[in-house]
């Protein structure tokens, strides 16, 4: 495939630390300075060792700081851009200074896709939509809000100049960290002259999709070689907000990656782990990117729970990730004592537990391939990862590319169509001895009209009923229900044809009309389906409904009980870990080679859900609260047991960083540990 960063192989730790030249630190803040024209006295009480004694604080050793903010304004003279108004000195080159004379790195933000400076002097460089009006996060300029610019147009070689001074005047910058990567359909004077010169016509929204597309290459292209006009070396980052999972041909603009994933601005706490999962295996050194406040982004005076900062870093650390947390400096320039207290909590645990966390890969039996990768549908990712996660089962989210015989088990999850490129990956798996589990209409052609794979049953196309009801056999029953359990998404109908099927489906006595309903919901269960909803043929499992997009949506742990036992059925052995910990808890194995070990990650961090849905000014003035997934208390988890099947022979187990020995029982192959007490994070080092 086109774009494959390892020709479409899952890279050794040693081709992922060849390709991933440059290497992150562990304890990295991102200090956000989107600073108003009105505010005056921009950095005034900025002093030298009041920013270093807050970087030791918070036992930082690495800090992203301000070149050009969303307003769009410069913290450091400049020739090309503005200076802010209210700033009379180069604070970039004082944060600098200061920050390298105690040992810590210091990247250099740059806003990209918003700026109001530039968008304000030239209007004609902004997103323009085809009804004429303006695009992106300010479309009126009654709205506050910053302007989306488009990269069509002469903006580009704007910020390539301001990219370019800023490394010349910067040179010793750590890196470039460039935000808010996108580029909207756009019909500005320049993209309709694109548009017209290329072929494409305007008045089609997939043309100016097209359009839009070639912007951002343009973009990509242009500032990556601004950022390394000096320095072929210099990291490079550029952030969306999210790593694309369908977009890996854009990795070769890129030196690392930052996981930009605050579980309390909306994230939440199960986006990181996905996105890291997906990360391990694309051979860049990566780091997750949480935040101090409590809600999001440009929250002033909102503090996070002490507790929930170290759950969080602990697991980025778990899932093989750098750790870097989100602040935002006050206008003055001084730092914030309390933030600085808060993260030094975690990034001293941080520091501690670095020599086992560096260099290492992840340990995984499935294969998750994902979704959005596929077709760019993120649900059934997500509801996958949920029940994998909750069900401590090791696994991997790939993309179709990744060498796939690695792993005892693929799943496709609900909605992955199979062309011939996929089949033949799918049959060389088969072939050497891989599990498939199928769900919904994963393994049907891509027209649908089949499946493109022998599933031990015919196909008879999508079920006209919504919901209908799941009557799983012993196999796969949940065990706290064996009634008819309700599914509300569409199953397909099939029919066992040389598969064994191991659980049916109930229809309901109708579906919910205005002619006719029943009750407040849908009609209950009635007759028995002619159609089969799991069949089991030769290592093949296919499950009838979308089960990973009905959990994402209802969460139900019927279903995922449903789903553990189908997992666990194909993995005929039993799994490689297992464990008594709770579906609240998160595990992770990796393993450092050089060290010869393994590295056992146990995290418990139970989150509430708090606040709600309450509009907080009419007028605008705040944003309307949402609720919040918040991590206040780290309570013990005792009497924790685990075992492993591995490969090699275990010499001695440590409880880590304490060092202190624990006993394990090898029996039939299994490594079985007993942990009498932790809280948060506990790492067990395996010495083979």
């Amino acid at each position: 495939m086109p774009g494959e960063p390892f020709g479409g192989s899952r890279p050794t730790q040693e081709e992922r630390l060849t390709v991933s030249r440059y290497q992150l630190r562990f304890r990295q803040v991102h200090l956000d300075f989107h600073t108003s024209p009105h505010i005056p006295g921009i950095g005034k009480a900025f002093d030298r060792q009041q920013w270093q004694q807050a970087l030791t604080t918070g036992c930082i050793d690495s800090i992203t700081c301000f070149s050009k903010c969303h307003h769009g304004w410069s913290y450091h003279p400049t020739d090309v851009g503005k200076m802010h108004p209210g700033l009379d000195f180069d604070l970039l080159r004082a944060q600098m200074d200061a920050s390298r004379e105690i040992g810590v790195n210091v990247p250099i933000y740059i806003s990209v896709g918003v700026d109001d400076v530039a968008g304000g002097e030239h209007p004609e460089w902004r997103e323009v939509g085809h009804d004429g009006r303006y695009q992106g996060w300010r479309a009126s300029p009654l709205q506050a809000g910053f302007i989306t610019m488009c990269f069509h147009t002469p903006y580009l070689d704007y910020l390539c100049q301001q990219i370019e001074e800023a490394v010349r005047l910067f040179p010793e910058a750590s890196g470039v960290f460039l935000d808010i990567i996108s580029q909207g359909p756009c019909c500005c004077r320049w993209c309709v002259e694109y548009m017209e010169r290329n072929g494409l016509d305007a008045a089609s929204a997939e043309d100016r999709a097209a359009c839009a597309e070639a912007g951002l290459l343009r973009y990509y292209e242009r500032a990556t070689a601004s950022s390394r006009s000096l320095n072929p070396d210099m990291p490079v980052f550029h952030n969306s907000g999210h790593v694309s999972k369908s977009r890996r041909e854009l990795l070769r603009f890129f030196s690392h990656l930052e996981l930009e994933s605050l579980p309390t601005g909306g994230w939440g706490y199960d986006h990181f782990p996905m996105s890291a999962k997906f990360c391990q295996n694309l051979g860049l050194d990566f780091l997750g990117m949480t935040g101090k406040f409590h809600t999001t982004w440009g929250e002033f005076g909102g503090y996070k729970h002490p507790n929930a900062l170290r759950y969080e870093c602990a697991a980025m650390l778990a899932y093989g990730a750098k750790c870097s947390v989100g602040d935002q400096l006050h206008p003055s320039g001084e730092m914030d004592a309390s933030t600085c207290e808060i993260i030094g909590q975690a990034y001293r645990e941080v520091k501690e537990k670095e020599q086992f966390c560096d260099n290492v890969t992840p340990v995984a039996e499935i294969a998750l391939l994902s979704s959005e990768s596929e077709n760019g549908d993120r649900g059934p990712d997500t509801g996958a990862g949920r029940a994998l996660l909750e069900e401590h089962l090791l696994f991997d989210l790939v993309h179709r590319g990744v060498d796939f015989s690695g792993y005892r088990l693929l799943i496709l999850p609900d909605n992955v169509a199979v062309d011939d490129d996929l089949k033949g990956k799918l049959d060389a798996f088969r072939d050497g001895g891989g599990k498939l589990l199928l769900t919904g209409k994963s393994g049907l052609r891509p027209d649908g009209s089949a499946f493109a794979l022998d599933i031990g049953a015919q196909y008879h196309g999508e079920s006209p009923f919504q919901p209908d009801y799941l009557e799983a056999g012993p196999d796969l029953c949940p065990s706290f229900t064996s009634h008819p359990l309700v599914m509300y998404l569409p199953s397909q109908q099939v029919r066992a044809a040389g598969g064994r099927a191991l659980a049916g489906i109930r229809l309901p006595s109708f579906n919910r009309t205005w002619q006719h309903y029943c009750s407040h919901q849908h009609a209950p269960a009635a007759g028995v389906s002619d159609y089969a909803a799991a069949v089991l043929s030769d290592g093949l499992l296919y499950l009838a409904h979308p089960v990973f997009s009905l959990y994402h949506a209802q969460g139900a742990p019927a279903y995922r009980e449903y789903i553990a036992r189908a997992l666990r059925l194909l993995l005929e052995d039993g799994p490689m870990l297992e464990t008594n910990l709770p579906s609240t808890s998160r595990v992770s194995l990796m393993k450092q080679d050089d060290s010869r070990r393994y590295i056992l990650h146990l995290l418990y961090g139970p989150a509430a859900l708090r606040g709600a849905p309450v509009t907080l000014s009419a007028e605008g003035l705040v944003r309307s609260s949402v609720p919040v997934e918040v991590i206040e208390d780290l309570p013990p988890l005792r009497d924790v047991r685990v075992s492993l099947k591995l490969p090699e022979k275990i010499l001695r187990a440590t409880l880590e960083p304490q060092g202190a020995g624990i006993g394990c029982e090898i029996r039939d192959g299994r490594v079985s540990l007993d942990v009498e007490e932790f809280s948060c994070h506990q790492m067990i080092a395996l010495a083979y």
